[in-house]
């Protein structure tokens, strides 16, 4: 395989898809778009319901463990990640959550200029269609954009009224939706779902585009390394079907692999800390100290009940009552199959005081378990409520294990180590507690499940935070943008500093994680990424 296009994207993921798409519209753009995973026609992958299934096969999902956290009492965690087409979109909760307007605010203030709220607020718009349902009823279209965001409260279950009441005993907003400008209160979910199948990147961006002459595809093709040759990216050498081939990229390499391969493509590139290249015999083609380093990620706690009436427990836990609700998914696309669990969320304040939201809440009319890659529903009428606090401090690393490519990196999430983080781990089991404590709750609650968190003193909710919170599947930041090589590792135009012809564009690229689900700003950052590919290559054929 002899291949050259312009412009070599790897990864084809929330942002490989939108960039691939980008790109490829302009017909003069040879683009080549490289997948280590394989088709997303699967059934559970379409179903909305089906991500409890995807959530540990390998056969579309990377399955990481994490390294031991000291931060949760050394716990290692599962790490679920799309490798299939579409990416994590292929296998994530659906939510659709653009994130509060200072978090874009703060990219800014990190370095990253143009990415204030204004600015990415309007690409949001043209990236969405929002499918809403009426006061009669009925549904509204706003936007004509190619990412779906439905409104489902029609297929939600019943129980998840008593959520949006106990709002109101908490004196939260109840909104009609937490993508505006004004977020801060609980709503009914938005979803990534056309009808009654989930609506992934590739859904979006990746099968209008697959027909275009000019875009190639590579599935199941494991990128080694990136050709680097006198300060500039050239091509990639990847391993498809066993047998190795050369890309060459004419104008850019781009890495959308994600917040955990992307750093480390880079520094099995020679593109890295340069000891820790070296520990690894890998020559050392540009000392960037800052890749793979400063990750950050979502921490939620959650408490469970047992519930005074039916919720979701009852379809999906029980052979039985699973095989009826598959039947009617199939037979009419309705019931629990059609939806996501994650049915009520928003942002909060831990305390009134607070400048901005810090917390995201979420409340499930069901009760599972997802510590381990076998999610398990209880039998019992249940429900959930989890806090987890939005903007951590605490930032762990991506480190290489191998200078084999198949080998998976170190993964060290350096949880709860700043005493802000640790403090808010104890203001999210505080507002669980007042929220277990409201009469809309109290009202629904059979049973408290241990540990009880209205029983907790401060050193219990932390230590029960320890022992139970569990990852939100939002890592970022491992490629930052930022001011310069010493502080980041890409510019505000997502170039890898020092490196001609090299972008990074994926969650990696974020400088801080984003208040809430970080689908949406992902595909918000390749969109506005692909504008500035293809203005600079207007600007190269100018000079």
């Amino acid at each position: 395989m002899g291949l050259q296009a312009d412009y070599v994207i790897i990864g084809a993921g929330s942002a490989g898809c939108v960039l691939a798409n980008r790109l490829s519209a302009d017909a003069r753009n040879r683009v080549i778009l490289v997948e280590a995973g394989g088709s997303d026609r699967r059934f559970w992958i379409r179903t909305p319901l089906g991500y409890a299934r995807t959530f540990a096969d390998t056969r579309v999902n990377w399955c990481y463990t994490t390294a031991a956290d000291p931060g949760l009492n050394g716990r290692e965690a599962f790490w679920p990640r799309g490798r299939v087409l579409g990416g994590s979109s292929s296998i994530n909760a659906m939510a659709y959550m653009r994130g509060l307007p200072s978090d874009f605010d703060d990219w800014v203030a990190a370095g990253a200029d143009g990415w204030d709220w204004a600015e990415v607020q309007a690409t949001y718009r043209g990236l969405e269609q929002r499918h809403e349902t009426g006061p009669g009823g009925g549904s509204r279209r706003y936007g004509s954009g190619p990412v779906m965001v439905s409104d489902l409260r029609r297929r939600m279950h019943p129980f998840t009224r008593h959520f949006l009441s106990a709002a109101e005993d908490m004196g939260w907003p109840v909104l009609d939706h937490s993508n505006g400008p004004n977020s801060e209160g609980l709503a009914l979910m938005r979803s990534t779902i056309r009808g009654n199948r989930r609506w992934s990147a590739a859904d979006a961006f990746l099968h209008p585009a697959r027909k275009r002459p000019n875009l190639t595809i590579l599935d199941r093709a494991l990128v080694d390394r990136i050709e680097l040759s006198e300060g500039r990216a050239t091509g990639v050498i990847l391993r498809r079907h066993g047998q190795v081939h050369t890309i060459r990229a004419k104008r850019e390499v781009i890495v959308s692999a994600g917040a955990i391969n992307a750093p480390q493509l880079l520094m099995l590139s020679g593109l890295g800390p340069a000891a820790h290249l070296r520990d690894h015999g890998i020559a050392v083609v540009k000392d960037l100290p800052q890749v793979g380093q400063g990750m950050q990620d979502h921490l939620a706690v959650s408490h469970y009940f047992r519930a005074t009436e039916a919720t979701l427990n009852a379809r999906l836990a029980r052979v039985l009552a699973q095989m009826i609700t598959g039947a009617q998914y199939l037979l009419m696309g309705t019931g629990p199959l059609s939806a996501p669990v994650n049915q009520c969320s928003g942002y909060v304040r831990s305390r009134r005081s607070n400048r901005v939201p810090d917390l995201q809440i979420y409340a499930n009319p069901i009760s599972y378990q997802t510590r381990t890659a076998s999610p398990a529903v209880e039998q019992e009428a249940g429900f959930l409520l989890c806090a987890q606090p939005c903007r951590p401090e605490s930032r762990g690393s991506i480190t290489l294990a191998s200078s084999d490519p198949t080998t998976p990196p170190v993964i060290q999430a350096n949880s709860l180590a700043t005493e802000n983080d640790r403090a808010m781990a104890i203001e999210a089991e505080h507002v669980l507690a007042q929220l277990a404590a409201t009469p809309s709750v109290q009202a629904i609650t059979a049973k408290r499940l241990e540990p009880d968190v209205t029983a907790m003193s401060d050193d219990d909710m932390l230590a029960n935070f320890r022992d139970n919170a569990n990852t939100v599947f939002h890592p970022s930041c491992t490629c930052r943008m930022g001011r310069n090589a010493q502080e980041s590792v890409l510019d505000s135009r997502l170039r890898v500093h020092g490196v001609d012809g090299l972008r990074v564009v994926d969650a990696s690229a974020f400088p801080n994680v984003t208040s809430g689900n970080t689908n949406a700003p992902v595909m918000m950052l390749a969109e506005r990424a692909s504008r500035m590919i293809l203005e600079d290559a207007a600007q190269a054929r100018r000079v």
